[in-house]
């Protein structure tokens, strides 16, 4: 599915892809407003740059297990989008990727990925959890700024104190939320660059 392909079908509600399609292209769904539901079939390895950009109706989308790159503003302003789960041979999750989906509740991060992009989860108020694999070694600027629902922030499976590129990744987090890491990483956590503006919510978990 190339690139615009479908840019600005504002009435268009629902879609088949067809089995044999391998990508989505840039833009490919951009500002589909009314798109409520899609299925993106087995083969497609790769969702383009803004494909699904503010289809602010898309609350139910499944991505096959194909699927390995996942583009910048990929799902941004899909605001009705409540729930997603991102395939195990995804290995980054893009900057912007679900930029203020805030009716989305509930997200699963696999083991493969191993970075988190710029503003990837800004204003996901609706979050309550989340779960960081020990795969990530590195965190965007604004990653997680202003999701305040997120009651915790789960790294209890990490090897190692991710990259925090910047302070402001967690800015607007609850004041009652906690970020759970292991109990022998605390003091280097507390300490390291960019996270010990957020010791106070860092709190170790036993194995």
């Amino acid at each position: 599915i190339g690139d615009y392909a479908f840019d600005d079908c504002y009435a268009l509600s629902s879609i088949t892809i067809p089995d044999g399609v391998t990508s989505i292209g840039d833009y490919a769904f951009d500002d589909c407003y009314a798109l409520s539901s899609i299925t993106i079939p087995d083969g497609v390895t790769s969702i383009g740059t803004y494909a699904f950009y503010s289809c602010n109706s898309l609350s139910n989308i499944t991505i096959p297990n194909s699927v390995t790159s996942i583009g910048d503003y990929a799902f941004r302003y899909c605001n009705s989008l409540s729930s997603i789960t991102i395939p195990d041979g995804v290995t980054s999750i893009g900057n912007y990727a679900f930029y203020s989906c805030n009716s989305l509740s509930s997200i699963t991060i696999p083991d493969g990925v191993t970075s988190i992009g710029t503003y990837a989860f800004y204003s996901c108020n609706s979050l309550s959890s989340i779960t960081i694999p020990d795969g990530v070694t590195s965190i965007g600027d604004y990653a997680f700024q202003y999701c305040s629902g997120v009651k915790f922030y789960d790294f209890t499976a990490a090897t190692a104190v991710p990259t925090l590129a910047n302070a402001n990744a967690f800015t607007g987090i609850a004041d009652d939320c906690e970020i759970r890491v292991p109990a022998s990483l605390v003091t280097a956590w507390k300490a390291a660059t960019n996270w010990a503006q957020y010791a106070k919510y860092i709190v170790g978990v036993s194995a």
